[in-house]
């Protein structure tokens, strides 16, 4: 695979997977638990998709030397990571919310 195919693989997961994380983020703040556990799933997806191609890199199939792109696609895939973790822990906090919303009602 060109290096070039990987780069741009590693970008479309890692912002899918930034997608799909804030729209689970989105749902849970209107109260849609479910809907935010389908969009945190489909974030997972994206990013093993992406770490696929991460892999790649890291056990030497291109024989290039990394350069300013690769690092930056890289970047961006552990960037969605973080935020994807991040995500998961405020739903968690809204579901705690929820919960308690509805004990005081």
């Amino acid at each position: 695979m060109e290096l070039e195919q990987i780069i741009y693989n590693l970008v479309l997961h890692g912002g899918n997977a930034r997608g799909e994380a804030y729209e689970a983020l989105d749902a849970a703040e209107k109260g849609d638990f479910e809907s935010a556990e389908k969009h945190l799933e489909k974030a997972d997806e994206e990013f093993y998709a992406g770490h696929d191609y991460q892999n790649a890199l890291v056990q030497g199939e291109q024989s290039e030397t990394p350069n300013f792109l690769v690092i930056h696609a890289q970047d961006q895939l552990m960037t969605a990571l973080a935020e994807k973790n991040l995500i998961r822990r405020l739903i968690d906090l809204y579901k705690r919310l929820d919960a308690l919303e509805k004990k005081v009602k």
